[in-house]
């Protein structure tokens, strides 16, 4: 095989038909490419190049040579240089996945305040399923995903924390619970909670029904949901209770359901997150404008 050098010095040679300007085009010393072409001709068996004290010529096996690697060659550094703009650059396409329509909005927000600081880049967005982010985000699908906490998976970042919302009670609209204005974690033992989907990742799906109440007591589960439109169905249906962000009363009213706060129940967060190798710098420039967003103040009425 061909070492990168010689490959540079050989292909620069073949242009330059001059070992000086060879020489000082890839920054050594004439000596270096001289060697260097004498080196690989012993190893081809013939010569590469006809030199005579006033001219450097391409051999018919150098011109062969030539025309057969330059064309390959210049494909490798093509790809490595779109390597190195995809890792280092902002510009190309970054692929952000969402779960439910209030992260989607966010989602919105933050790509128009990231196209307008970097308008080289295009943002193309698309909404997952909770149990697809993890292969989209490993399959390489996305770039990045916007969903709920906790996603703690080997290879995967998270970024930091974009929204904070209340935890709720769904429950169904002539539940008992539906006259009061709070319930509490302990609440949850009295009934059967459905839950999100058993593929992975399982630390959302855990957070959301934990197997036990903060008092120790156990909690019966009901069916699993494949969609939350689904999980809310069954709610409505009478099967059971659901966990949820307070974003459930804005953007899934409905008349068979109504959302209680859980009073003593910490916050549901989201964030950014995707694989631990792919923060490049488009990941980590729309992670910080998705910041920067949600740290603006409101105006005031």
């Amino acid at each position: 095989m061909l070492e990168r050098y010689e490959l540079e010095a050989f292909l620069t040679l073949a242009e330059e038909l001059h070992f000086g300007r060879t020489a000082e085009r890839l920054h050594v010393s004439t000596a270096r490419i001289s060697q260097t072409i004498a080196k690989l001709e012993r190893r081809i068996g013939v010569p590469l190049f006809h030199r005579t004290s006033r001219r450097v010529e391409l051999s018919p096996v150098g011109r062969q040579l030539y025309e057969e690697i330059r064309p390959a060659w210049d494909r490798i550094t093509d790809a490595f240089g779109h390597a190195v703009q995809a890792g280092r650059g902002l510009t190309g396409v970054l692929r952000v996945a969402f779960t439910g329509p209030a992260a989607g909005q966010l989602l919105v927000g933050a790509a128009q305040a990231f196209r307008t600081r970097h308008p080289d880049c295009d943002v193309q967005i698309r909404e997952s399923r909770l149990p697809d982010v993890l292969p989209w985000l490993r399959g390489g699908e996305v770039d990045l995903a916007l969903t709920c906490h906790p996603i703690r998976e080997n290879g995967i970042a998270t970024g930091p924390v974009l929204v904070r919302e209340a935890r709720m009670l769904a429950v169904p609209a002539d539940h008992p619970f539906a006259r009061r204005t709070t319930v509490s974690m302990e609440d949850l033992a009295r009934e059967t909670v459905l839950q999100i989907p058993a593929s992975p990742p399982d630390s959302p799906r855990d957070d959301r029904a934990p197997r036990p109440t903060p008092a120790g007591r156990s909690v019966t589960f009901g069916p699993s949901a494949m969609t939350f439109t689904e999980l809310l169905t069954l709610v409505g249906a009478g099967e059971g209770v659901a966990v949820v962000g307070a974003h459930a009363r804005r953007y899934f009213a409905r008349p068979d359901v109504t959302y209680v706060p859980l009073a003593d129940a910490p916050p549901v967060e989201w964030s950014l997150f995707w694989p631990t190798g792919g923060a490049t710098a488009r990941v980590r420039a729309f992670s910080e404008t998705a910041l920067d967003l949600v740290q603006e103040p409101r105006p005031t009425s």
